[in-house]
Parts: C-alpha cells; structure tokens; sequence
C-alpha cells in the first residue's frame, strides 16, 4: 500500500515547494505543496480469482498547488510540476514499485485564490501501483 505520506515525501524529491503537506494545509504557507486522498470513486479493483489474483490497486489522490499571490507564477509551477508527473518513468514510493501516473485533468486546474490572496491549482491522478499481499 501506498499512504499519503510516502506521496509526499517521493514529491519533496522533485517537486520544488518549501513546504509539504498531507491531508490539511495548515496556514496555507507560500510556495506549499498539499497530498489529499479523493474520493473513491468506481468499484474495488479485484481480479477474476480474487485477491491472489489482483496484482495491483490504484491510489487516488489531488494535489494542492498553494503557490504566492501572483497568478502566472502559480499557473508556471504547477504546470511544471504536471510535467513532471507526466514524464515520470521507474517510479518507487515507499518501497512500492508504480506502473503508471494517470493524470485525471488535462492540465492544472486553477482554483482561484484563496481568502488571503495566494492562488491555487489542483491537479488529480491515480497512482496505478503493484500490490503487495
């Protein structure tokens, strides 16, 4: 399995924020990076055979860009960072071999700036991982 926090610490390897987050982005600092958990959707991805048979699972997650107040600042880094993720070969997070980053958003969502002014983007994906038993 796959948690948040070994998400954030493989994203402190590449992603260039000054802060990390996981589940909350505690006073919204400048230039933070936060890893939420979405919500489920679809069905558990079981093999035909069950459980020994279903050789991976897949972690759905958002992103939260909380840059500084300057919306062209924000827009570059995170699409830099969705480069980045779209580029990614011979991923391991935690000790856990990925087959692939699916990207759910064609690009950064921008999600406007938040009450102090900071702009945001989001960016979905699925981490498509091996199981381990």
């Amino acid at each position: 399995m796959i948690g948040l926090a070994d998400v954030r610490d493989w994203l402190k390897g590449f992603a260039g924020a000054e802060n990390y987050y996981i589940g909350t982005l505690d006073s919204k600092k400048p230039k933070s990076l936060g890893v939420y958990q979405r919500k489920p959707s679809g069905e558990a991805h079981i093999a035909i055979g069950g459980l020994d048979c279903t050789s991976y699972d897949i972690k759905q997650l958002s992103l939260l860009l909380h840059w500084n107040k300057n919306a062209r600042e924000t827009e570059e880094k995170a699409a830099r960072l969705f480069r980045q993720l779209q580029q990614a070969e011979d991923v391991t997070i935690g000790g856990t071999r990925v087959y692939y980053i699916r990207l759910m958003v064609p690009e950064p969502v921008d999600v406007g700036p938040d009450d102090a002014g900071g702009y945001e983007r989001v960016i979905w994906l699925d981490l498509i991982y091996e199981r381990s038993n």
